[in-house]
């Protein structure tokens, strides 16, 4: 009997092999067995940036950043996390494409589309798709009205529509302030939650598993943050403002498990508009003003954004020419957005995005000469390169909203 601990040095198949300190020998344990003892594996800790390199393929740390298990891929993909997931999506009965598989799912609602002599109309069709199975989208259920510009939020239940506006035509005048709310794991349309404290559409918008905040706005530009609890009902309520001190609109957003992101935007500078490379964030458990992260690549807004809990990445977008670009940030320590790589469908603006832990999946959008376009793109997170097609929304549209059950902020 060796006086050294025991090591679990592999598990294969239904057999578990027990080696001594010195992987010299021990018994070979087949069948159901159960072990007892007072002691735990601990595997090694440390941040982010603390990941070692050139690791063997499999090696196992615990990130406290992001507080999950992660595993080495290799040199080329690197660290990935381990994610026990409850929200895991089937698919939808009767459907195909992307629906059919099984896993994140996500919602894109609502936006502009051609229809008939009509060439900006809104619609209230809800779109959705699982992220991990390329494929087309589907007629999953409807919002209580068709508009543009809603802003996206999302626990691992609920996929949340703030705000919004009508038909291009008379946007100042339909423009709302309403908040509704959809179950991910059913088709039944939208109901009321609450309302914001103004009418307002093209919001940044980011969650935690509790909270969905909203920041900015689109119409009649804002620096106004707000807050819902999601799993409640009733209206926003104050957060704080943002950090740039003109108002602004049309920022992306995503989130982490503690920290929201407001990604550039259109800063109003009467008579005209601007826009902006500035990275604002907040602590979404708590309340008051956005402080400067640091900043885009370039000054941009319109984009798509989406996050798993260690990549935030942005696609697209506008100012002042359209961009192909998509870039990404570490969110866990400040610092500026670094190049990824480009859209396969090319530069444009008023795109939505998606993400789970592994994908970032965006679309729609006007993608210059086309003025809507259906086709969506992904990549890996935990890689950089071009984008490659996903597949293609029920139609073609822009300034849809988005949001999934498993982002960074869950």
């Amino acid at each position: 009997t060796t006086r050294e601990t025991p090591m679990l040095r592999s598990l294969v198949g239904s057999e578990m092999c027990i080696r001594d300190r010195n992987n010299t020998g021990g018994p070979t344990i087949s069948g159901i067995t159960t072990y007892s003892g007072r002691h735990f594996f601990v595997p090694p800790q440390g941040t982010t940036l603390q990941r070692p390199e050139d690791c063997e393929p499999g090696s196992l740390r615990f990130n406290t950043d992001t507080a999950h298990l992660e595993y080495f891929r290799g040199n080329t993909i690197g660290w990935v996390e381990i994610e026990a997931s409850n929200v895991e999506m089937g698919g939808v009965s009767g459907s195909s494409g992307s629906i059919e598989g099984r896993g994140t799912r996500a919602i894109f609602a609502g936006g502009y589309a051609p229809s008939g002599t009509t060439p900006n109309a809104t619609m209230d069709t809800v779109d959705a798709f699982t992220i991990e199975t390329l494929g087309n989208t589907v007629d999953f259920n409807d919002l209580s009205s068709a508009r543009s510009g809603a802003t996206g939020l999302s626990d691992t239940t609920r996929c949340f529509a703030c705000g919004g506006v009508g038909p291009l035509a008379s946007q100042y005048s339909t423009v709302v302030n309403i908040i509704e709310f959809c179950i991910f794991s059913s088709t039944g349309g939208f109901t009321d939650f609450g309302d914001l404290s103004d009418t307002q559409g093209y919001q940044a918008g980011f969650s935690d598993k509790t909270r969905g905040i909203v920041a900015g706005g689109g119409y009649g530009y804002t620096n106004v943050i707000e807050y819902i609890t999601m799993q409640s009902s009733g209206n926003a309520v104050d957060f704080g403002d943002t950090a740039i001190t003109n108002k602004i609109g049309t920022a992306g957003g995503y989130s982490s498990s503690t920290r929201g992101y407001i990604l550039g935007g259109a800063r109003y500078l009467a008579p005209d508009t601007a826009s902006f490379n500035t990275i604002q964030v907040v602590t979404i458990s708590t309340t008051g003003d956005a402080t400067d992260f640091g900043d885009m690549l370039y000054a941009n807004y319109s984009h798509g954004a989406g996050s798993n809990a260690i990549r935030g990445i942005k696609g697209g977008g506008y100012g002042p020419n359209y961009t192909s670009r998509i870039e990404f940030l570490t969110l866990s320590s400040s610092g500026n957005m670094v190049y990824f790589g480009d859209l396969a469908m090319g530069g444009g603006s008023q795109k939505q995005a998606a993400a789970s832990p592994t994908r970032f999946v965006i679309g729609g959008g006007y993608v210059a000469p086309t003025p809507f376009v259906n086709s969506l793109d992904f990549v890996q997170i935990a890689t950089t390169g071009d984008a490659t097609d996903f597949g293609d929304l029920t139609s073609a549209r822009r300034g849809t909203h988005s949001c999934s059950n498993n982002h960074g902020g869950l």
